[in-house]
Order: C-alpha cells, then sequence, then structure tokens
C-alpha cells in the first residue's frame, strides 16, 4: 500500500505541514506547528507529530522540507537552519527528507488564499499549511514527471 509524503515549510514563527494522497499526485494544507526555539526544540515537535501520523496512518513514506534561496538562486540566511532542522529530522524519523526549493511559495500561497477568504487573519492563519501544500506539490510534480520519463524511455526500448 503506496503511502503519504509530508511537506513542510519551515517559517521563524509558524511550520507548515500538508500531506500528499497515498497515490503521491496530490498535496493538501494539512495543519501548523509552532516553529520557534532551538533546532532540537523545533525537531521533537516536528518529530513528535510525525510519529503520531505514522502511527495513525500505516506508516509515512518520506519527508520533503522546503529550501529558502533569494530569487537568482543564492541561499537564504535561513537555509542553514532549515538543513539543521532536516538533517535533525531525518535522524530522529528514519525517514528520507529530501530538500525542495520554495521561492515564491509563500507569495503563490496568499495569492491562492486571497482568492478564496477575503479575512486576512483567517489567511494568515492557514498561509503556512498552504506553503507547505505548494512546495510538497512542487516535489510531487517532479517525481511524476521522472517516472514518466522512464515508463517512457522503458516502451522505448521494449
Amino acid at each position: 500500500m503506496p503511502m503519504r509524503v509530508v511537506g513542510v515549510d519551515l517559517g521563524r514563527r509558524q511550520i507548515g505541514l500538508a500531506l500528499s494522497d497515498r497515490s503521491g499526485t496530490l498535496a493538501t494544507p494539512w495543519r501548523t506547528v509552532r516553529g520557534g526555539g532551538s533546532v532540537p526544540e523545533v525537531v521533537g515537535r516536528l518529530g513528535a507529530v510525525l510519529r503520531k501520523l505514522s502511527e495513525d496512518d500505516d506508516g509515512l513514506a518520506g519527508i520533503v522540507v522546503g529550501l529558502p534561496s533569494h530569487l537568482d538562486g543564492r541561499p537564504h540566511e535561513h537555509a542553514v537552519r532549515v538543513r539543521a532542522i532536516a538533517e535533525a529530522l531525518e535522524l530522529r524519523t528514519g525517514l528520507a527528507v529530501t530538500l525542495q526549493d520554495e521561492r515564491l511559495t509563500s507569495v503563490e500561497a496568499e495569492q491562492r488564499l486571497a482568492l478564496r477568504e477575503r479575512d486576512w487573519r483567517k489567511r494568515k492563519a492557514r498561509l503556512d499549511a498552504a506553503a507547505a501544500a505548494i512546495i510538497l506539490q512542487d516535489y510531487l510534480d517532479a517525481q511524476l514527471g521522472a517516472r514518466e520519463v522512464r515508463s517512457q524511455k522503458a516502451e522505448d526500448r521494449s
């Protein structure tokens, strides 16, 4: 049975979480977790949430963490912390953690939410999970594209 992938948007105050469907094609916003504190504190909170999810959901396939960078591709100053959290999360959970470019995901999430929700307080509360869903969807789309290319190459060899 295929398992879900979790998307993570590591903000300074809030951490957005998203889940894939079991087929690995669709990401949806899930929830937020408090983001402040040291790397071990953040990893502890995330690890507890993911352990509970894994138990309730018959396991997880992996974790995709958004990696911040500037528009020109230079690493963002927050990237060092994100990498440290991703490495510690991989060690704590035993799940593969993939870093995914997150440029403009918060802007895209805000634009999408603004179309559906007029109240900025409600939008703000949903923003981090929506950004995590965009990060995860970008990853899932790339994986799907890679599977299609491999499938096409296999057909071409037949």
